[in-house]
């Protein structure tokens, strides 16, 4: 399952997050995704785990070409952006990356065209195949093209059956934006909801899978995470099934603009 951006660059549709994961057991939870197929794993410079998910791609044995690695700007950098790309490539232990994001707007601080300037620059070098931001609201995301410069590959935004940022998504549909979810489950809450665990009982399949299946059949991008070995490997197996159109429906109607995590207008880290 793959998903072609803007550019041409090919990204798996599916990857592996490791939000909240301490760096000491980054590692083991990214070599075990690994081992299990996936080859899109997704960091940022805040999470504290770059170093995590160099040790395990260093150890395991795939080609560079075979991976396809995300990490983040964080706000404080904004006006630095070439200089903490250097500094998450160390980390890694990488020489170039597949994506590149602009981890938040920051409005209050209003210098996320300077951190896109930047980013743009990695992007003209050759050092990245990728740029895009991450919780960028319509305006924020407007604002950024009306540079006149790259359009944004991707727009990483929380998105899932209870947030379903339809106005970011139409957004980034228009002027042809890939819109990859986080946390894409909302941590887990969605896993108990009657509509969900029904369709998934029907299926024989995970409430989980069902989510996921949702967010790939609407073309988006996720990124679940998971430390558990069985949960991880599950999290993949998303093929051999499909939901009709009534079961889209019936989780579309699970919108109750239920964020889990900061308000993009607001949060400036």
């Amino acid at each position: 399952m793959q998903i072609t951006l803007n550019n041409g660059v090919v990204m798996p549709q599916v990857g592996f997050g490791v939000f909240q994961v301490p760096n000491d057991e980054t590692e083991a939870a990214v070599s075990t995704a690994l081992a299990a197929g996936y080859r899109s794993i997704d960091t940022a410079a805040v999470y504290g785990n770059e170093e995590g998910v160099g040790r395990a791609i260093a150890a395991s044995g795939l080609a560079r070409d075979e991976l396809f690695v995300t990490t983040k700007l964080w706000n404080s950098d904004h006006g630095s952006a070439v200089a903490a790309y250097n500094v998450s490539l160390e980390r890694l232990g990488l020489d170039w990356l597949d994506l590149y994001l602009v981890h938040w707007p920051a409005p209050a601080n209003d210098r996320y065209l300077d951190a896109w300037s930047g980013l743009e620059e990695l992007y003209a070098a050759g050092r990245v195949r990728a740029i895009g931001v991450s919780n960028f609201l319509p305006e924020h995301l407007h604002r950024v093209t009306r540079l006149g410069g790259t359009v944004p590959a991707v727009n990483q935004v929380e998105l899932h059956p209870a947030l379903q940022q339809r106005d970011v998504v139409t957004a980034d549909a228009a002027l042809g934006v890939v819109t990859e979810a986080w946390s894409p489950l909302a941590q887990g809450a969605m896993l108990v909801d009657p509509t969900v665990t029904a369709i998934a009982d029907r299926l024989g399949r995970s409430a989980a899978q069902v989510i996921l299946r949702w967010h790939l059949q609407q073309g988006r991008v996720v990124i679940p995470k998971s430390v558990t070995p069985s949960r991880i490997a599950e999290n993949l197996d998303l093929t051999g099934f499909e939901l009709t159109v009534g079961d889209l429906a019936a989780i579309d109607g699970l919108e109750r603009d239920g964020r889990v995590g900061p308000h993009p207008a607001r949060f400036n880290g």
